[in-house]
């Protein structure tokens, strides 16, 4: 008895020493990472106590994401640049649009890689297209672009529009559902289905079959990523990354690492012993790994299975769940999209690849829907290459990067900046519309980023979310109700954005002729 109490004594001991340290540790690392921008002549923030506790707020969760970062976009707002932290590393923000083009574009060479928080031995599910560097990046990336060509897109319609149509009939079955629903949750019910079809060959019904492993596998996922603890390990990781790696840490159980080798496994076994072929992201990466020289593994092929079912899965139905939203409170724009779909159903009274290209006004709702809550807060580019930034603002220096230095872009500040759109609160499809979308200035409209390492499925993304909105609006009228958050109040303890209580809207059956 007394052996077990003192062991337990020194562990807990141990692990309070431990903490103390890491804190230690990331406190060392913030006060030397503003220090370096002060050194360097480079405006930082925080800059000042006050600036310092809207930091802290953050990391404590008493001010959403959103508006932390407009508050940091607004700081310097005549600055091309300025330096503040990410995550324990020193890092730029870039808000001028010309430098922003010249870091994702122009000098692309310079810039080509995004920054990463974890080891790839420890976590394999990060060897993915999203966070793979240099030579093995562009491998990637050239293996996987050809699933995400137009031409791709129309074969992989029919299977996606399927899924769109079980979907909504499901809901048009069990109206007793509809009156309030929180479309998060079911949202990501059909991205299941469109991943595990598009991706795995694999048919999932979600919404029939509530307990699939697709579908408890991505929420288990979601939800050990958006939690203190993650966020945790991600610090710890930074600050202490070898003895992070001695130790396993893993921002992913490995049970979610398992469930997807074991399905990637399987559906390559059962292609090959079968001769099966589908247009998808696995054939491709089977023939590339079937090349004489490749480097391609089993691991890759998970990885990017995984990156792919995880963007699909919630950002995917995150934008879905904002489209639907907007329409539901705004009823005038909702008609006259209904219209537009209408008069775009070809003979079987369904939505065709060809007409949903022609739909030019859902382009312009989601698109503005896209403005008014990108997928991400920041984007980022790595320096791979020294690289001279020009003068931020008068009175301070210009300044020299070296590899290895963080560049972050602001999409969420730049989506809001008066400046580049005005009225930024409003939803306006209208700022998207043939006369008025190319007055947007250039490099300040970003929700999947720009140049060589635009988000590569960006194209599936806009069809399957434009697909499922053409069929809902043309089975429901979609309505608020006493749960519907307008206008959005955005968690403080999530990440994402994603409104105070969840995504609520209710759903009328339209009488249909």
């Amino acid at each position: 008895m007394e052996f077990s109490s003192l062991f337990s004594s020194t562990f807990s001991l141990l692990v309070t020493t431990l903490i103390f340290i890491g804190i230690l540790k990331i406190v060392t690392m913030v006060h030397q990472s503003f220090f370096r921008w002060k050194n360097k002549g480079v405006p930082y923030f925080p800059d000042s106590p006050r600036s310092f506790v809207t930091f802290c707020k953050l990391f404590v969760r008493r001010i959403a994401f959103t508006d932390y970062a407009l508050s940091l976009y607004n700081y310097f707002p005549n600055a091309k640049y300025f330096g503040t932290m990410d995550f324990g590393t020193p890092a730029l923000i870039l808000r001028d649009p010309e430098l922003i083009k010249d870091v994702m574009v122009k000098e692309f060479e310079n810039f080509h890689d995004h920054r990463t928080f974890v080891d790839e031995e420890t976590n394999p599910l990060f060897k993915n297209v999203f966070v793979l560097r240099g030579d093995r990046w562009r491998e990637m990336r050239n293996t996987l672009s050809p699933s995400f060509t137009a031409s791709k897109m129309k074969v992989m319609f029919d299977l996606v529009s399927k899924c769109s149509r079980e979907f909504v009939n499901y809901l048009v079955d069990h109206p007793e559902l509809c009156n309030e629903i929180e479309t998060k949750q079911i949202f990501r019910r059909y991205t299941t289905d469109v991943i595990a079809t598009t991706a795995f060959g694999i048919s999932v019904n979600s919404m029939k079959d509530q307990n699939n492993e697709f579908y408890v596998k991505g929420i288990e996922i979601v939800r050990s990523f958006n939690t203190f603890l993650a966020l945790f390990k991600i610090l710890f990781i930074r600050a202490f990354p070898r003895f992070a790696k001695s130790i396993g840490i893993e921002i992913f159980a490995s049970t979610a690492t398992d469930f997807f080798k074991k399905i990637v496994e399987k559906t390559i076994k059962v292609r090959k012993e079968q001769g099966i072929v589908r247009p998808d992201m696995i054939h491709l990466l089977m023939q590339a790994q079937d090349k004489n020289g490749s480097n391609i593994t089993l691991e890759d092929i998970v990885s990017q299975a995984f990156i792919f079912f995880l963007a699909g899965f919630e950002t995917s139905s995150t934008l879905m769940c904002f489209v639907v939203h907007e329409l539901a409170v705004n009823q005038d724009i909702q008609d006259r999209l209904r219209e537009e779909v209408q008069q775009h159903l070809n003979e079987e009274n369904e939505v065709s690849y060809e007409s949903l290209s022609k739909m030019t006004y859902m382009d312009m709702v989601v698109s503005e829907t896209l403005r008014k809550y990108p997928p991400q807060i920041f984007t980022d580019r790595l320096c791979t290459k020294s690289y001279t930034l020009p003068l931020s603002q008068p009175g301070y220096k210009s300044i020299s990067i070296k590899p290895n230095d963080v560049l972050l872009i602001p999409v969420y500040g730049l989506h809001y900046d008066p400046k580049y759109f005005p009225n930024p609160n409003k939803f306006d499809p209208e700022r998207f519309s043939k006369e008025n979308k190319d007055n947007i200035v250039p490099y300040t409209y970003l929700p999947f980023g720009d140049g060589p390492r635009k988000c590569i499925g960006n194209r599936f993304a806009l069809m399957e979310t434009k697909i499922l909105v053409a069929h809902l609006l043309q089975k429901f009228i979609l309505k608020k109700t006493s749960k519907t958050v307008d206008p959005v109040i955005y968690d403080k303890r999530d990440f994402n954005l994603s409104p105070k209580g969840g995504f609520w809207i209710g759903l009328e059956k339209r009488e249909t002729r």
